[in-house]
């Protein structure tokens, strides 16, 4: 295979190759190894029909030589004319230098699939490239997120601010669009691991929880996300608890001691406020309520495990669940008319009322924590 050396400016870049971005820290790195050394590693070109060359693969040595001003570049001269042949090698090129994106792969594999000029299939690719089926299928999947998401996946796997990997990602995938692209935001934000973006995928998988509520926790950043993940699936434990059968409670039920007790808990609950009389709650209310009654339940275990942070544990529950405060649209109401109207109405002043009440309770706890020495 003979290397030639070609002037500079009779080369051109092929600008439909599958690798387009380049990083400029590494870019420098090469340009001072090519002063001091020279370009080790020739690139490879084909010919065209106007006399000058277009780069096979090579384009990061091109852009540091014509950087650097060096009039010829060491290459090897393809006589592959075949698109599809040329395009596999530019991959396959790509596919073992480091830097090569998993969205390059992506949109690289996408094109050779859905191009007229391809039409190619997995399976062909797979024995072409020598890359398993599920390899390129995984890539593929990317092509899912918007493109502000792609904009941020980058190589690696080392996680970074406002960067994603595809490991980072792929828990993601197969969530719903309208969860899935901002999730993914508030994980290259907030640089959440990918054992992390997993329970959180979990969250938003969980058939329990309905889409308004879903909606309401995109406006929590990735910590408060996972915080509501462990709440949850705390609860859920709990519940599971509950529901196991008490063979000695059941065995004794007939006793007039048990049924008095039943008859004093019927009529406990008769006052609590949420019988069909006081009207109907949205289901997204109703998990919230539930997630508030469920952590509320569970207060018994704390206590005997750590009673001196039963309040700090409320606390940190209470952080983690309440949204965090937005702006309402006034001029975005409900047009409620007669019974719903005094239902709406009615359900603001019990929030109103309990937001009050969780407000003096509070205050007290923070006085007391300012006069105790």
């Amino acid at each position: 295979m003979d290397i030639i050396q070609i002037p500079t400016h009779l080369i051109d870049e092929d600008k439909e190759q599958p690798r387009y971005q380049f990083d400029e820290e590494a870019l420098q790195e090469l340009m001072s190894s090519i002063e001091e050394l020279g370009l080790l590693s020739p690139i490879k070109v084909r010919t065209t029909d106007d006399g000058r060359y277009k780069i096979i693969y090579g384009n990061r040595r091109y852009k540091a030589c014509k950087t650097l001003g060096l009039p010829t570049i060491p290459c090897i001269v393809s006589n592959v004319t075949e698109e599809m042949e040329i395009y596999l090698e530019q991959i396959a090129e790509n596919l073992t230098r480091q830097g090569f994106s998993p969205i390059e792969e992506a949109e690289a594999f996408n094109k050779l699939l859905t191009d007229p000029k391809f039409s190619s299939s997995i399976k062909y690719l797979s024995s072409k490239l020598g890359k398993p089926e599920t390899y390129i299928k995984n890539k593929l999947d990317l092509l899912k997120f918007s493109n502000a998401v792609r904009a941020l996946i980058v190589y690696g796997t080392e996680i970074r601010k406002d960067k994603l990997t595809e490991d980072q990602l792929m828990p993601l995938k197969d969530l719903p669009m309208e969860y899935r692209d901002s999730l993914a935001l508030i994980m290259a934000v907030d640089e959440m691991s990918v054992p992390d973006v997993k329970r959180i995928a979990r969250l938003f998988k969980d058939k329990e929880i309905s889409d308004g509520t879903k909606g309401k926790l995109l406006f929590k950043t990735g910590p408060q996300l996972l915080e509501t993940w462990s709440t949850f699936e705390h609860n859920k434990k709990e519940r599971a608890k509950s529901a196991e059968p008490k063979e000695e409670v059941v065995a004794d039920t007939d006793k007039p001691e048990h049924k008095e007790s039943r008859e004093n808990i019927s009529n406990t609950s008769s006052g609590t406020g949420i019988s069909p009389a006081n009207g109907k709650a949205t289901r997204d209310e109703t998990e919230l309520s539930n997630v508030r009654s469920e952590s509320m339940a569970s207060n018994e275990k704390f206590e005997e495990q750590a009673p001196e942070n039963f309040v700090e544990s409320t606390l940190n529950l209470l952080l983690a669940t309440l949204p965090a405060p937005s702006h309402l649209p006034l001029n975005d109401l409900p047009n409620l008319e007669g019974v719903e109207r005094e239902q709406f109405v009615q359900d603001i002043d019990t929030l109103i009322r309990d937001l009050e009440n969780h407000l003096a309770e509070w205050r007290t706890v923070k006085d007391m924590m300012l006069v105790r020495k």
